[in-house]
């Protein structure tokens, strides 16, 4: 029997075929259809319904709009799924914001395990007693988990080792020491009026290098005034 890939990925969902989507394409869909780096499963959730007519949610106890989906079948599918260590994560408004510290920690494991849900969400009970983690992609409410699951798994997935051409690139991105990324340029060295910076035409390593740690310190203070507050706390803390 073969090892499993690095890094498995199962997605419980109403609609599979809205995958792999964007993870199909580019290097991160090299690395799943040829190099097998990762692996994608879809569950249909519609499946493990006991309704005839596949119905797998119902009217919000206490009153109110929408459906609701139900533990029990959430529950027969989440079982069904062998787990091997992963974490379960329910993609939802109200769960914790997805960080790139979070996507570090479960890139380093074995995989994923994602429920997309749909309608007005999922019933509480399934959540808390199979240990999923409330996962939100940002502050707004889209129709169902699916787009958001397929942000999370991408933002997993191009850490696993082998999938990205230049690792060393990861380093300077965004949010992995606590700043924003700087801009950056490429041939024209002039568009439509507009310049490169010239420090990074000079050559000069350390300019270059001094010129981007500015940018990226204005890029957090301007664009995330939350981040930035904590960066000056964490080089406070360090001393710097």
């Amino acid at each position: 029997m073969s090892a499993p890939p690095p890094f498995e990925v199962t997605v419980l969902t109403m609609f599979p075929e809205a995958f792999p989507g964007p993870l199909g394409v580019s290097l991160v869909g090299t690395a799943w259809r040829e190099a097998g780096l990762w692996s994608l499963e879809t569950l249909d959730i519609r499946g493990f319904s006991k309704d005839k007519r596949g119905f797998l949610d119902d009217t919000p106890a206490g009153g109110g709009p929408g459906q609701v989906m139900r533990a029990d079948v959430i529950a027969s599918a989440l079982d069904s799924v062998e787990a091997r260590g992963r974490p379960f994560l329910y993609m939802s408004a109200r769960g914790r914001p997805l960080t790139q510290a979070r996507v570090k920690d479960w890139a380093d494991g074995p995989g994923l395990i994602v429920l997309a849900g749909r309608f007005e969400g999922v019933d509480q009970r399934v959540i808390d007693a199979r240990g999923f983690e409330e996962v939100s992609v940002g502050d707004a409410v889209l129709a169902g988990g699916e787009a958001a699951a397929l942000v999370t798994i991408e933002a997993c997935v191009r850490l696993v080792p082998g999938v990205l051409g230049q690792a060393e690139s990861l380093s300077e991105e965004s949010f992995e020491d606590g700043l924003l990324e700087h801009p950056q340029f490429t041939r024209p060295r002039t568009f439509e009026g507009l310049e490169i910076p010239q420090v990074l035409l000079s050559g000069h390593h350390a300019q270059v290098a001094a010129w981007r740690q500015t940018e990226r310190e204005r890029a957090t203070r301007e664009r995330r005034p939350d981040l930035w507050t904590a960066w000056l706390a964490n080089q406070q803390a360090k001393g710097e």
